[in-house]
């Protein structure tokens, strides 16, 4: 007999298990993630009375494969623009409730006396609410639309980011055991220098590949190539000194701004949701009643830390972003539970052997039962404002209301000088990574390969020549990017005294190219400083007067603006969102607006000069859109077809008197449906009907009745198909199909 590993017997257990009872869970209504937590706790040793899995580290690596792929998956859906674009209420809402829930549950830690670390963590648990409870809470109570669960949902998207980077400094504090100023900065500097260098190169490469690859790749080898690219991330993540989910996290952050991100999300769905049922029944497997009953008073402190730290703190947090009372409160009680990121926070601190194992029970606990007070949170928001509306001072409640009128103050005039500033600091920034990132890895990894192949001198040669040409396109961009913008030059010409400052900025940023080449020669050839300070400078010089070099930086720079805007650029052909000029139109008093043209339109083939709507209604069409082939500019001969997406510019008035000739311009309702009906009759040929001696052709039964001959009958009652050629006869029994009406003025 064949012998089955545990491993697979395992893997039908759990999954058994899961099936059933989140079958139960979905008639229950209740969140899936509840419901395996469940299952793992019944198959897990600590339930006696059902089966359960035999080797429990199996479960825990495939585990470990499902937090990986849960934030590869979590990265398709973040992007670094929506964060830009959010402006600074979901910022201020999110770093208020972060910071005041980690203190708190720090401070909670500390009260029931615990260790330095066990509250460290639990206060970084505490401290991240549920994107999945909190969605599917909001969608079950149909409050999806409404403007505080997209400010809720903005501040979500913020929290995932942020807890990739608290998992970081929590990992970096479990290795060192302490809390040292010093260190976590380090682990800071270095968390960005590693999250800039992958995300600039990898959105260059990885969607330069995806694209010139595309017509080779089916979905089979997106799904292989996308989860290749996620583990061997997280792989380099944890070389890199952080874990593998970070690493999953960037690279699917990196792929969630190209056009295929939408696609590899629904190929990745089914590898998720298998992995990531397996983790939360880990989860749950973790789960032990006897500590549950022991802890019974710290679970009740935790539960209560979290609604009133949350409800308190989540509402100062949305006031401060801006926000009215009513509406603060609403998203401030919507996120008092904890999910996901708690789990995996728990399970790094125990994987890393920093925490206790009473810690993970307690917070699973914790979750459990807030997400189940989550509605009633929700709904409690309402009678907590007519509460408060009570007891504040009539001014207090003036002064809130005047809070959201005024939000969060918006600069919209920057100074010339805030603009060049902050272009060349992130200029500098990213070229100097880009060349840190490239002289590190041609000194400690090519250079020994030289020297195992070459003489020490032509070695040393080699490598000083490869890595000052690959490094000269970023040390060209740092020196003379920006030198010719817009701000530069009015800066320059408008004030005598702004020259001293702008040039010592050009001098400070060819300092900074003069040093890294003077690094790379003075580590590779030991002769005086002086004369290799000259010759960096001399090859300084050449990168600045390089032609070559300029169109290499420009090409490149060309090719990183585009991956990152492909997918908005995807969007807007298919007019899934404005173009960008749209909103340099609002200026001019005119703008863009989307209409469809009616199924029933009687515009239906004409081309637009014949409709001549420029004339008539003042208004200019930009694009036509049917299905994913657009028209841009269209021109005269161009038509209109029923179910086109025209773009249309205009002001307010030549667009409102548009819409209604737009949508005027239709067949008239059809309102006796009889008379349309299509209905089949006979017609006898004798020797006195006028068509005797016709063809179809020639006989107008088409053009002039409306109708159709489908057939001759033939002996037998068989049905011939009809020759447009054949001469009617008499005896000929014609089989007809038309309109009603069209049939009785035929017959």
């Amino acid at each position: 007999m064949n012998h089955i590993p545990d491993l697979i017997k395992d893997l039908a257990l759990i999954l058994a298990v899961a099936g059933v009872v989140a079958l139960l869970f979905k008639r229950l209504k209740q969140p899936l993630v509840l419901g395996y937590i469940v299952a793992g706790f019944l198959a897990s040793p600590h339930m006696p009375y059902t089966p359960s899995v035999k080797d429990i580290q199996n479960v825990n690596l495939w585990a470990e494969i499902g937090v990986i792929v849960l934030l590869f998956t979590l990265g398709l859906d973040f992007s670094f623009k929506k964060i830009v674009k959010m402006g600074g209420a979901p910022v201020i809402a999110a770093t208020v409730i972060i910071f005041s829930m980690m203190a708190l549950g720090t401070m909670v830690g500390h009260l029931f006396g615990w260790s330095n670390m066990d509250a460290i963590y639990l206060g970084g648990m505490l401290a991240m609410s549920s994107t999945t409870i909190i969605y599917k809470a909001f969608q079950d109570m149909g409050v999806l639309q409404q403007k505080f669960a997209g400010l809720v949902l903005s501040v979500l998207i913020l929290e995932d980011i942020l807890a990739i980077v608290l998992m970081v400094v929590l990992s970096t504090l479990a290795m060192k055991h302490t809390i040292e100023g010093e260190e976590m900065f380090n682990g800071i500097i270095r968390l960005v220098f590693f999250l800039i260098l992958w995300f600039v190169v990898g959105l260059y490469l990885i969607p330069t590949f995806l694209r010139k690859s595309r017509k080779w790749i089916n979905d089979e080898i997106l799904l292989i190539v996308s989860l290749a690219l996620c583990f061997s991330m997280a792989v380099l993540a944890v070389h890199s000194g952080f874990s593998a989910a970070f690493g999953a996290f960037v690279v699917g952050s990196i792929l969630a701004e190209t056009v295929e991100a939408e696609h590899i999300e629904k190929l990745i769905a089914p590898v998720k949701d298998l992995f990531g049922a397996i983790f939360f029944v880990s989860v749950g497997m973790l789960v032990d009643p006897h500590i549950l009953v022991e802890y019974a008073w710290p679970i009740a402190a935790v539960v209560l830390t979290i609604i009133l730290g949350q409800g308190i703190f989540g509402t100062l947090g949305y006031l401060g972003a801006g926000q009215s009372l009513r509406e603060a409160l609403k998203c401030g009680f919507s996120m008092t539970q904890i999910g996901e990121f708690a789990f995996i926070i728990a399970s790094l601190g125990l994987s890393l052997g920093v925490t206790s194992p009473f810690l993970y029970p307690i917070v699973v606990a914790v979750s459990v039962i807030t997400t189940f007070t989550t509605p009633y949170m929700i709904r409690l928001s309402d009678p907590a404002f007519r509460g408060l509306s009570r007891m504040l001072p009539e001014k207090w409640l003036t002064l809130l209301e005047r809070n959201v009128a005024g939000g969060v103050a918006t600069v919209n005039h920057e100074s010339n000088w805030r603009r060049l500033i902050m272009a060349v600091l992130r200029i500098v920034v990213i070229y100097s990574i880009l060349s840190i990132a490239v002289i590190v890895i041609s000194l400690n990894i090519f250079l020994p390969f030289l020297r195992d192949h070459f003489t020490h001198w032509w070695a040393n040669g080699i490598c000083g020549i490869t890595t000052v040409l690959c490094i000269s396109p970023f040390l060209r961009a740092i020196m003379i990017k920006k030198n010719h913008s817009i701000e530069y030059t009015r800066l320059w010409n408008e004030n005598p005294y702004n020259r001293i400052p702008l040039a010592f900025l050009i001098l400070a940023r060819v300092i900074l190219s003069v040093s890294f080449v003077f690094y790379i020669v003075r580590y590779l050839v030991p002769f005086a400083d002086a004369l290799l300070l000259a010759f960096a400078c001399f090859l300084v010089a050449l990168m600045v007067f390089s032609r070559r070099l300029k169109l290499q930086s420009i090409h490149m720079e060309q090719v990183f603006m585009h991956n990152l805007r492909s997918r908005d650029i995807r969007a807007e052909v298919l007019g899934q969102q404005s173009p960008r000029y749209a909103h340099h139109l609002l200026t001019r008093d005119v703008h863009l607006a989307d209409f469809e043209v009616p199924a029933a339109t009687l515009w239906a083939g004409k081309t637009l000069a014949e409709l001549n709507l420029g004339k008539k209604y003042g208004i200019h069409i930009a694009s036509i859109l049917r299905g994913e082939y657009r028209i841009n500019i269209p021109k005269g001969s161009d038509c209109l077809f029923p179910y086109d997406r025209i773009q249309v510019i205009g002001s307010d008035e030549q667009l409102s008197c548009f819409s209604q000739v737009l949508e005027s311009q239709v067949h008239e309702e059809l309102l006796d449906y009889g008379e349309r009906e299509m209905t089949l009759k006979r017609l006898f040929i004798d020797d006195k009907s006028v068509f005797l001696g016709k063809t179809i052709k020639n006989s107008d039964i088409r053009e002039r009745y409306h109708c159709l001959v489908v057939g001759w009958e033939a002996e037998g009652g068989m049905l011939e198909s009809p020759d447009v050629d054949r001469v009617f006869q008499v005896g000929d029994v014609l089989w007809i199909v038309g309109e009603p009406q069209s049939l009785r003025a035929l017959v």
